[in-house]
């Protein structure tokens, strides 16, 4: 009775369907999204925006690999799977402690260095729960019979990517402004730090 109703769905409630999924599980608090967040508010919007970048299209890049089949081949590689882990921790890790020690904004030059492109590239193709939360996704999607198609579940998951950590940047930055006020800026800082550090450990014991 259930499959002949997804598979009696129109083209759009299906596509409604993916994105309320995409939006519950990929847009749930993990390294990647909270990172982002935790840039923003450290930063700002525009100095944030090329990390998100970086973040948004390694996230992409993710996407790509599991629907391809390539990171199941990847991780059948003996010991890849443990480095991919330690070089995301690693990282995870020097972000952290870079968000707690940022200074306040306003007594920030403009010489002050901020995650780059790569970094937050990097830390999104070896985020655990980019992995775990894109093949929970794309596979729920194609495990129905719906008339969408794999290309159509990857553009609306493109676009959801992008949507989601647009959104999680917009929260962070909302907090600059408390961040010109050296006490809230290390408080807050050091809170996005403790959070980016304990989502990424619960992404990893999952």
């Amino acid at each position: 009775m259930a499959g002949g109703v997804l598979g009696a769905a129109q083209p759009w409630q299906q596509v409604l369907a993916l994105i309320v999924a995409a939006t519950v599980v990929m847009g749930s608090p993990g390294p990647a999204t909270i990172s982002v967040t935790a840039v923003g508010a450290a930063f700002g919007l525009r100095p944030s925006l090329v990390y998100t970048s970086g973040v948004v299209l390694g996230t992409i890049a993710v996407l790509l690999a599991v629907a391809g089949g390539f990171f199941g081949m990847l991780t059948s590689v003996p010991g890849v799977a443990p480095v991919l882990a330690l070089l995301s921790a690693a990282y995870i890790l020097y972000l952290a402690f870079r968000i707690a020690t940022a200074p306040p904004l306003a007594e920030r030059g403009s010489t002050a260095t901020k995650p780059d492109f790569l970094g937050g590239f990097m830390l999104a193709v070896a985020n655990p729960k980019a992995y775990v939360a894109i093949a929970a996704v794309f596979a729920g999607a194609a495990s129905q019979a719906d008339a969408l198609g794999a290309s159509t579940r990857l553009l609306v998951l493109a676009a959801m990517i992008v949507t989601i950590h647009v959104a999680w940047l917009l929260a962070g930055t909302a907090f600059a402004r408390a961040l010109r006020h050296p006490m809230a800026s290390r408080i807050i800082n050091l809170v996005f730090a403790a959070t980016l550090v304990l989502t990424t450990l619960l992404a990893a014991l999952r």
